[in-house]
C-alpha cells in the first residue's frame, strides 16, 4: 500500500494578509481548499493512508480526517522555528513503512489524474522550463538521474512540491534526515536539501508533467491571477 505525507505546518508568510486567519493550505482556489485538491488526487491514485503535518493554526485541520477517512493528523511542534525538514522529520515513520508521496499541501491541482501515472523509480514531478529559472531545480546526468537538487539553473525541470519515494529510497530519506536534524545549521533546511547532500546513495529521477497539471501559489497577487483566469475558463 502506498502512503503519503503532507506538508501543511508552515506560516505561509508569503500569502499575508490572507493567512493571518487561514492556514495556507486551507485557503481556496476554484472553491476548494488546495490541500483537498491534493488529498482528492492521491486518494484517486488508491494512497491508503495519508499523513497531514500540521502547526499554525493547526485546528483548522481537524475536519480533514472527518471528511476523508484515509487521513490522519500528526502535529509538528518546530514550524516556527525549524524548516520543512521538521515536517518530514516528525512524519519519519512512514517513509519506513514503504513506497511513499512526499507532498506539500499548498498546491493547486485541478485535474487528479496527475496521479495516475505508473512511477517505477523514486522521482520528482517537475516542469521543464527553458532559460534560466530561480526555482527550485533538477540537475540529470545522461541516464536521467538527479544529480542535484537546488536553486537555480538553465533549461531545467522545475521542483513542483510532489516528490515519490520507492520503499528503498524512502527508507533511506528517513535516516538521512533523521541524521541530519538536530546538527548545525539544520534549522534552515528544507528536506530536499537532505536528498542532495545524499544523492549518491538515494536514487532520484525526474517525473515531466504538463505545465497546468499543478500549479504553485505563494502570494496574494497569484491567487487573483489564478482565480481570473478560472473564472474566464468557465464564463
Amino acid at each position: 500500500m502506498e502512503r503519503a505525507i503532507l506538508m501543511a505546518s508552515g506560516l505561509g508568510s508569503r500569502m499575508r494578509p490572507l493567512t493571518e486567519s487561514v492556514p495556507k493550505p486551507l485557503i481556496p482556489v476554484g472553491g476548494k481548499p488546495m490541500i483537498e485538491t491534493v488529498i482528492e488526487g492521491l486518494i484517486a491514485r488508491g494512497v491508503g493512508e495519508l499523513t497531514v503535518v500540521v502547526g499554525y493554526l493547526k485546528e483548522q485541520f481537524g475536519y480533514l480526517p472527518r471528511k476523508y477517512p484515509q487521513v490522519r493528523l500528526i502535529e509538528n511542534p518546530y514550524f516556527e522555528k525549524v524548516n520543512n525538514i521538521s515536517s518530514v522529520y516528525v512524519a519519519r515513520a512512514e517513509l519506513e513503512k514503504g513506497d511513499c508521496f512526499i507532498c506539500e499541501a499548498d498546491l493547486y491541482i485541478p485535474q487528479k489524474d496527475v496521479f495516475l501515472a505508473e512511477l517505477g523509480a523514486s522521482c520528482y514531478f517537475g516542469k521543464y522550463v527553458k532559460g534560466h529559472s530561480d526555482d527550485w531545480v533538477f540537475e540529470t546526468d545522461g541516464a536521467g538521474r538527479i544529480t542535484r537538487v537546488g536553486k537555480r539553473g538553465d533549461d531545467v525541470y522545475n521542483m513542483v512540491g510532489i516528490c515519490y519515494l520507492k520503499a528503498r529510497e524512502a527508507a533511506e530519506v528517513a535516516r538521512c534526515v533523521e541524521r541530519r536534524f538536530g546538527s548545525l545549521g539544520y534549522e534552515e533546511l528544507f528536506w530536499d536539501d537532505v536528498v542532495n547532500e545524499n544523492l549518491p546513495q538515494i536514487e532520484m529521477y525526474v517525473h515531466p508533467i504538463a505545465e497546468d497539471a499543478i500549479t504553485e501559489i505563494d502570494t496574494p497577487a497569484e491567487l487573483q491571477a489564478v482565480e481570473a483566469r478560472l473564472a474566464k475558463k468557465f464564463l
